[in-house]
């Protein structure tokens, strides 16, 4: 489940690339998203060596690596939800796109959290293991802030990301 939305982004981005082409700045964050979520995927979270190693060096209490994925999980899709918002559906307005952006972000936050929380009432004794809240009792709620964060961050680069966008345009 924590690979899914790699295995299945890519084979769609593959067919729609005759007919729609992303900036090279929302490919590349789309395939790194993929690694995070795949090295998530082999691991599990709270298990992936990286998140140790950050773990022991800003001296955390627990393995840092989902929140990674959830920052990535609002920076992504930002990229991604912005682009299409300019160039699909022709949405004018900085704060617009930036508010829709964020929304965008946060509803896919929210539905990645019910999509866990159904999951873990389904396996039932396993669901700490799987969800790997490592004891966090705010874990659902740290993951959305983490989305968000990165929703914003992402919004930071709107002027890259507007160059990126005009360039493919040429």
């Amino acid at each position: 489940m924590e690979v899914l939305p790699a295995v299945i982004a890519w084979p769609i981005l593959f067919y729609m690339r005759p007919r729609f082409r992303f900036t090279d700045l929302a490919m590349s964050l789309i395939t790194l998203h993929g690694l995070i979520l795949m090295l998530g995927g082999a691991y599990t979270y709270a298990r992936v060596p990286l998140g140790f190693w950050l773990q022991d060096w800003l001296s955390l209490e627990r393995n840092p690596y989902d929140r990674i994925g959830h920052l990535a999980q609002g920076f992504v899709p930002a990229i991604v939800a912005r682009e299409l918002l300019i160039r699909v559906f022709r949405i004018e307005g900085r704060k617009l796109i930036g508010f829709l952006v964020v929304c965008i972000c946060l509803a896919i936050s929210a539905v990645y959290e019910l999509i866990e929380w159904a999951a873990a009432l389904s396996l039932g004794q396993g669901a700490d293991e799987f969800l790997g809240t490592q004891g966090d009792q705010w874990d659902t709620q740290s993951d959305m802030f983490m989305a968000l964060i990165g929703a914003l961050a992402a919004l930071a680069l709107s002027r890259w990301h507007d160059r990126r966008m005009q360039a493919l345009r040429r």
